[in-house]
């Protein structure tokens, strides 16, 4: 599974959020956002507890 944080583009945003000085952060897992945060913390904890709960599914092998 691929789980992964980016800082939202600019030109992915609007004109009044870019002019407040909003930034936002986008969780993708396997390529579908899944997640926004306004806080880059709470972006890594959600991407942890996604991996966390991917690796629970995962079949164990004996």
């Amino acid at each position: 599974m691929t789980v992964k944080v980016t800082e939202r583009d600019d030109s992915h945003m609007s004109h009044e959020g870019v002019a407040a000085g909003v930034r936002i952060w986008d969780v993708h897992q396997q390529d579908m956002l899944v997640g926004m945060f306004h806080s880059e913390s709470d972006a890594h904890s959600y991407k942890a507890e996604l991996e966390i709960l991917e690796q629970n599914r995962a079949p164990q092998s004996s």
